[in-house]
């Protein structure tokens, strides 16, 4: 981290803040750090209530910021996925005590999680 005389400098948080800020990008990044690779519908399925242009856009998004990539593979019917570069992988480890906060600060337990919202993406430790 950047330091001046004032203490730390937040410049460098404020492309990624822009990114993980969008609706979905953590939760999307989450599912692709637990299942390592995933085609389009299977991430549809873990985000349970995103549309597919929603997940389009993100997806694009995210692989122009460089935190995934695409592979398309030369078959038919074509098979495409999405998986998290070293970048990627960086963030979502960050991501995971982010998330256990908030859970912890809000007093959620899974259980409760996992009955209402159905979006866990790690499973507890």
């Amino acid at each position: 981290m950047k330091k001046n005389s004032n203490g730390i400098c937040l410049c460098p948080l404020e492309g990624i803040i822009t990114i993980i800020s969008k609706k979905w990008a953590i939760q999307a990044i989450s599912a692709l750090g637990h299942h390592s690779r995933l085609r389009f519908n299977d991430l549809m399925n873990a985000l349970e209530g995103i549309s597919p242009k929603s997940l389009t856009d993100l997806l694009k998004e995210l692989q122009k910021e460089g935190l995934i990539q695409r592979e398309a593979f030369p078959e038919i019917p074509p098979r495409v996925e999405y998986f998290l570069t070293d970048d990627g992988k960086e963030l979502c480890e960050v991501i995971i005590p982010l998330i256990q906060w908030a859970e912890k600060r809000n007093n959620l337990h899974q259980e409760i999680c996992n009955s209402t919202c159905k979006s866990t993406v790690f499973p507890s430790k």
